[in-house]
């Protein structure tokens, strides 16, 4: 009896040691899946989320180890601890995930409509019919949303709100402008800002993730209080997200 509590007793001080070294040592590399957005998180590696996600985890002697896949298969992987974590996600989306007390960005959200409809507000939003990409579940941050639509594509975005199918699509700022863009006449349509929302690795619930996230919000704190953030937001001509200094509110 008294070896089998000695040999518990030592598997217990193992296992906290090796706990203390992984928390003092962390992973060298750490898997994340995005969504490919353009000039953000672009599967070659270019773009202003991987910019500064680089920025956050490599002087630390972390290197981004990045997939490309669509957001909702995204968050799956990060779920069943495929990846240490998922890109792009809004704050507590998922309750399987754990989320740092840091945001990496800021979503500005914006809606597209045509140029001869009333001019949205956040206040107003719910009154009219909405439709987004499938996943996103702006329902959950915009007040008294109720009549949307789903899309599993935005390719389709434009024709949707010309032919009276939607009043408004709402997205983030760069992927308003992706879809507006290949509008035959562009003054046909029109954006408005509608709201900040933001932006947060979504991490999976496994003890590598956990130590990962620890380091991603230290890294953050440092870097905002340094303003070491700054250059890279204003190489891709993006708002700085941090000005007060501090993290957004949970």
């Amino acid at each position: 009896m008294a070896r089998r509590w000695l040999a518990l007793v030592f598997m217990t001080v193992l296992g906290a040691v090796a706990s203390a070294q992984e928390a003092a040592h962390p992973p060298s590399v750490i898997h994340l899946a995005s969504e490919e957005w353009a000039d953000y998180t672009a599967a070659d590696g270019h773009g202003l989320g991987w910019d500064v996600l680089r920025k956050v985890f490599e002087p630390a002697g972390v290197k981004l180890d990045i997939r490309s896949e669509p957001y909702t298969r995204s968050v799956g992987l990060a779920e069943r601890g495929e990846v240490d974590a998922c890109v792009g996600s809004y704050r507590d989306e998922d309750s399987s995930l754990l989320y740092p007390r840091w945001n990496f960005d800021t979503d500005h959200i914006y809606a597209l409509g045509l140029a001869s409809s009333p001019l949205p507000t956040l206040e107003t939003l719910g009154s009219y019919r909405l439709a987004w990409v499938r996943g996103y579940d702006y329902q959950n941050y915009l007040p008294n949303v109720r009549n949307y639509n789903e899309v599993i594509r935005r390719t389709g975005i434009l024709s949707m709100l010309t032919h009276n199918r939607a009043d408004y699509y709402i997205d983030a700022l760069t992927e308003i402008d992706y879809v507006a863009d290949r509008a035959k006449d562009p003054a046909q349509f029109r954006k408005t800002h509608i709201a900040e929302l933001p932006l947060y690795l979504c991490f999976a619930d496994t003890p590598q993730a956990r130590t990962l996230m620890a380091l991603f919000d230290k890294r953050m704190e440092q870097l905002v209080k340094s303003g070491e953030l700054k250059p890279v937001f204003e190489k891709w001509k993006q708002p700085y997200p941090f000005a007060t200094g501090a993290a957004n509110p949970l």
